[in-house]
């Protein structure tokens, strides 16, 4: 594939779209199914050519050519398209003028997807938080309530008193243990001492993840929404880069968590990042509203 993403130096139609996958070894690739990736937002729509390269059928730029093989190369190992389309969410996240935001939209749909691929995500979202907070004594049937928790929570109506008790209480006994916090009555927190992860952040940040799930299933998240997350993602990223070698040389066995992600995990993780910004865009948002 190397050698081929190198000689990809110009726009092409989307029959050198399909001579590309082919010469990659993707014989199967055709026009409907380039057609059915745009429509999910994996590749962007082709544009018209411009008046100096003469009138005729539309192209898709170098970049959407190289994304295309990108594509096939990582087809082979995800069972699902909703997979593949974290692979344009994280250059959209990371890169300017790679992925336009119309793309991006689409490409957030298929991720989130409906039904079972909804419940997925609402899951992966949940084992992201506890791979976070998680306290090596907690107990597998404490593990097992707070995913069960958070999980259920995916598109439903905002958390009543009683279940943001409930919430509260399966955070702690992941976070907090009893066999280790009960007696000294102490509160874990983790991260930097500046902002620190409690208790009472992670059920903030279900209720975020929940309002982006609920906001995406309602079909409600339009493209300056999504720009406002990615902006959000960027800067607290940015912060975050900045203390991680003193994150890591102070966090003892846990230092492993502040490693420099490689590009797969950027890939793997593009979505569930995007969802956690996108809710606390949303919660942030209407906590801004003033109160009728």
């Amino acid at each position: 594939m190397h050698t081929i993403w190198q000689d990809i130096t110009e726009p092409g139609t989307i029959d050198d779209l399909i001579a590309d996958a082919q010469a990659a070894g993707h014989p199967d690739m055709n026009a409907r199914r380039i057609h059915d990736w745009i429509a999910k937002g994996l590749l962007d729509r082709p544009r018209l050519r411009t008046r100096h390269r003469g009138s005729g059928r539309a192209e898709h730029s170098v970049n959407q050519r190289r994304l295309l093989l990108l594509l096939l190369d990582k087809r082979r190992e995800v069972s699902h398209l909703s997979a593949l389309a974290q692979i344009p969410l994280a250059m959209w996240l990371w890169w300017d003028d790679y992925v336009p935001t119309r793309q991006a939209q689409r490409a957030w749909l298929t991720w989130v997807g409906r039904g079972r691929r909804s419940k997925d995500v609402a899951r992966e979202g949940a084992l992201g938080l506890l791979q976070q907070v998680d306290h090596q004594l907690a107990t597998p049937t404490a593990r097992t309530r707070f995913v069960r928790i958070v999980s259920e929570l995916r598109g439903g109506t905002a958390l009543t008193v009683r279940g943001r008790a409930e919430l509260l209480d399966a955070v702690r006994d992941v976070m907090e243990p009893d066999s280790v916090f009960a007696a000294s009555g102490l509160v874990r927190a983790i991260g930097p001492a500046q902002i620190p992860m409690t208790a009472e952040t992670v059920v903030g940040y279900t209720e975020a993840l929940t309002a982006a799930l609920r906001h995406t299933l309602d079909g409600n998240v339009e493209g300056a929404l999504l720009e406002r997350a990615r902006a959000m993602h960027r800067a607290s990223m940015s912060d975050y880069l900045a203390q991680r070698h003193e994150l890591a040389a102070s966090s003892g066995e846990l230092g492993s968590l502040f490693r420099e992600p490689d590009l797969q995990e950027h890939f793997d993780q593009a979505g569930r990042q995007l969802l956690l910004t996108l809710g606390l865009e949303l919660t942030q948002r209407r906590a801004r509203q003033p109160s009728s």
